[in-house]
């Protein structure tokens, strides 16, 4: 039986996820969320035996009842702009998404262990960043997605290419620009990040022995 991946940005510093291999994927020092090695970054987890991928993502929230600390699992995600891949020759022609099985496992465990509510299912939208978005482009981007993230679509194709299992679990850490009753800010988004943290933690430490054990 394969290791347990996860990948994760700040959130994983400091996290106790026992026998799962750890991959912070901005690196260090920090890289912004368009210069990232998605491959190089999932290249390691097989390395290091790893057969399955739980990723750790911070969101924007694209309606006021999706708001700061709500967890959302995503089922689906849009990524118009053209990303990377692992390969160059014809191993690129994947159908992308989350991978329905091992999906399903995440949410599952999380609903038996994690004392947090968990919404299943909803549609990432990502951007190229690093720089967020603007009202306008919200107000579009609300039609069609729930969270807004930068990372997230990238790293979930490169894992299929590679062939690893791969679910998210993103917690919002703002409501995304022009959906609140102010204007976003850095601040903001950087203190919603700091209110979740310990929250993401317990549930890390609730749900991860059993997922790590699993055999898919």
């Amino acid at each position: 039986m394969g290791r347990l991946g996860i990948s994760g940005g700040d959130y994983v510093d400091g996290l106790d996820v026992g026998d799962a291999v750890l991959i912070p994927r901005h690196g260090d020092p920090y890289m912004q969320p368009h210069r990232i090695d998605h491959a190089a970054n999932m290249r390691s987890l097989l390395d290091a035996g790893c057969d399955r991928v739980l990723a750790l993502g911070s969101v924007g929230g694209l309606r006021r009842e999706l708001d700061v600390g709500t967890f959302v699992c995503p089922d689906d995600f849009i990524a118009l702009h053209a990303g990377k891949s692992a390969f160059d020759d014809r191993r690129s022609h994947v159908v992308p998404g989350f991978d329905g099985v091992w999906r399903e496992r995440v949410v599952t465990e999380w609903k038996r262990a994690a004392s947090a509510p968990l919404r299943d299912g909803g549609v990432y939208w990502e951007s190229i960043g690093p720089r967020f978005e603007t009202p306008a482009e919200i107000r579009l981007i609300a039609r069609h997605a729930d969270v807004i993230g930068m990372t997230i679509a990238s790293e979930c194709v490169i894992a299929g290419e590679l062939g690893l299992p791969y679910a998210a679990v993103c917690i919002v850490d703002n409501l995304a620009n022009g959906v609140g009753e102010r204007e976003l800010t850095v601040e903001e988004f950087q203190a919603g990040r700091e209110r979740n943290r310990e929250r993401l933690g317990e549930a890390m430490s609730a749900i991860v022995p059993a997922l790590a054990a699993d055999a898919i």
